[in-house]
């Protein structure tokens, strides 16, 4: 097996919850929000890998973390081999040049003051490429992309949702990267138009080789596009694998109540709905010991008290839970 492109391990982010003064007078020791707990992963080239969980899960500031754009405290990100926490500036963006990031807004990422054919080519001025005829460059991006080279004078206002989704595949795909972090890919944009958008990514992936990390929270793009798939929860991983696997027999009951929640193409087939209970507890308020307990409908009082440990269920498939689901199919493994 191939060493991995990017690796990372035991990431953990924190952000300060009240100010130097506020914590003083009550008397607040730990003025800080677990966002990130400790999460470990890795992508290697060609390789698809989807981050996916609830609203404020962390699955967007893992992103930003390994892009140095939010500031991580503990752990490590290689890529190649380097690792970047800690790595001077300089080197830093030396080597974003092989990371590119695609965010949520296709629209509002984009600098309403810039035309297509600039916003496209920016990423050559940044890193101070003059080598390059820009103007080709631009037309060669927006055909790869299957947009026309008439596109490069609009401006971000006049394109739709899925023409800008595509002009942000084109920055991002500018400088030949290695690898490509898409936060919500999808997001506002219509059915059809989202597969547009996946099977671009998917055929722009074996073209050109690509590792690609996609952080959502649509599982139909999660089972579209990706080879592994991890669960975020609180900022922890609950589960991890191949995603085929955790499809057909997930064992974390966040896991099974995500991918019940789904909407179902098949109108006749059936399969059983877990149901969650309340909502999503405040990261300044964590539940003792598994931290998903309050809202699990298998829950005990182990739960309650003790945390699950890291399980192995057999190849790259783990989780934690103390009373993991489909026990059949683990014990057919």
């Amino acid at each position: 097996m191939s060493e991995p492109l990017l690796s990372v391990e035991d990431l953990r982010v924190r952000f300060r919850s009240l100010g130097t003064v506020r914590a003083l007078v009550r008397g607040v020791h730990d003025p800080f929000i677990d966002a990130v707990c400790g999460v470990s992963f890795e992508v290697r080239a060609g390789e698809t890998l989807g981050l996916v969980g609830e609203s404020g899960s962390g699955k967007s500031t893992v992103a930003r973390a390994i892009m140095g754009l939010t500031p991580s405290q503990e752990g490590s990100v290689r890529f190649e081999g380097r690792e970047l926490r800690g790595m001077a500036a300089r080197e830093l963006r030396a080597l974003r040049a092989d990371m590119a990031m695609m965010f949520q807004d296709p629209v509002g990422s984009l600098s309403p003051r810039l035309t297509v054919r600039a916003l496209i080519t920016e990423p050559f001025r940044i890193h101070g490429r003059t080598d390059v005829d820009l103007d080709a460059e631009a037309d060669r991006l927006l055909q790869m992309v299957g947009l026309t080279p008439d596109f490069g004078g609009r401006f971000p206002h006049q394109l739709s949702g899925g023409q800008a989704r595509r002009v942000g595949v084109a920055r991002a795909l500018a400088l030949n990267p290695k690898l490509i972090i898409a936060d919500e890919p999808t997001a506002g944009l219509d059915v059809s138009v989202q597969g547009e958008v996946l099977n671009l990514l998917a055929h722009l992936q074996q073209e050109l080789g690509l590792a690609i990390l996609i952080i959502t929270h649509n599982l139909n793009v999660v089972r579209h596009v990706t080879d592994r798939t991890a669960i975020m929860y609180l900022g922890r991983f609950v589960e991890q694998g191949e995603t085929e696997t955790i499809f057909r027999a997930p064992r974390h009951p966040y896991t099974a109540a995500l991918l019940s929640a789904n909407p179902e193409p098949d109108p006749d087939a059936e399969h059983a709905r877990v149901e969650l209970q309340g909502e999503v507890p405040s990261l300044m308020n964590r539940p003792s010991g598994c931290e998903f307990h309050p809202r699990c409908p298998y829950a005990q009082d182990r739960c309650a008290r003790t945390a699950p440990p890291l399980t192995e269920a057999g190849g790259a498939h783990r989780y934690t839970c103390h009373f993991p689901l489909n026990a059949e199919a683990m014990a057919a493994e």
